[in-house]
């Protein structure tokens, strides 16, 4: 569904952006960040108020502009790194004055903003702490695929299904490359999920509780329902004469699903880590 960026985030922006922007910068910025027509007329706040308003009208996913509006205000460098003011005091205090104003209005408006530009609408909500897990881990290759699953889960539910495959097959590998294990022949997601569910022990059978039993077994079949609804409905393979009608709705479904089992198999490698 086409969300709108909210009126609040909107009135934070004005007031904001006008004091950390020249005219010339606030075009630049709306440009870069896709944001459709020309430069509104009028004061620093009014322009910015106008072209958010219009972001909100003709643009296809007004949230994907807002993300790249705000990520040079999220993402500060270190204190180190900001250099002082031509009046010799730092920056510093006024740029995270409104990075936490912007993280205040957003949280109220039920957004979160994710590394890279991206704002997410709260669908996501169990793709964070697998975030966290992945930057943890510094895996490169993972924290791409699921930025780019969320990037595109509206506009490019395709490309979204075939991350949400590539979260799994990552993970997958880097447990097999790190726990030394034997490298599968064929290197898809059921046949590098085989190995990693075999050393972990992720086996129905050997659990006592039939209710885990059965969340188990549901675990093993949505791998496998992932894999192939990638290969049939995503944009990694060409289609056939069957025609998926994919809304983005299926594909954050297979990211949810997809997330939630890295994270139960991050969160298991890493319990037997400690253990050992």
């Amino acid at each position: 569904m086409r969300k709108k960026i909210p009126a609040p985030v909107i009135a934070v922006l004005s007031e904001n952006m006008a004091v950390h922007e020249t005219h010339a910068s606030l075009d630049n910025l709306f440009s870069y960040a896709e944001a459709p027509g020309e430069p509104p007329d009028g004061s620093k706040p009014v322009k910015v108020q106008a072209w958010l308003r219009r972001v909100n009208k003709e643009s296809d996913y007004p949230l994907v502009v807002l993300g790249r509006l705000v990520e040079c205000y999220m993402e500060l460098p270190e204190v180190e790194d900001i250099a002082p003011s031509w009046f010799g005091g730092p920056n510093v205090d006024v740029k995270r004055d409104f990075k936490e104003k912007l993280e205040a209005i957003l949280s109220r408006c039920n957004l979160t903003y994710l590394t890279g530009g991206i704002i997410s609408d709260g669908s996501s909500a169990p793709s964070r702490s697998l975030a966290e897990l992945i930057k943890g881990r510094d895996i490169p290759s993972i924290d791409a695929e699921f930025n780019r699953a969320l990037a595109n889960v509206n506009s490019e539910p395709r490309e979204a299904v075939s991350a949400a495959c590539n979260i799994l097959e990552s993970i997958f590998k880097t447990y097999i490359a790190d726990e030394k294990l034997v490298v599968p022949q064929k290197q898809d997601l059921q046949n590098v999920w085989k190995v990693v569910r075999a050393d972990l022990g992720f086996d129905p059978a050997a659990l006592e509780d039939d209710d885990l039993k059965k969340i188990l077994s549901g675990v093993l079949s949505v791998v496998d329902g992932i894999g192939a609804f990638r290969t049939h409905a995503s944009s990694a393979h060409g289609q056939g004469r069957k025609i998926y009608n994919l809304k983005p709705r299926h594909a954050r479904l297979a990211i949810h699903s997809a997330h939630t089992i890295a994270l139960f198999v991050l969160e298991t490698w890493d319990e037997r880590k400690v253990r050992a």
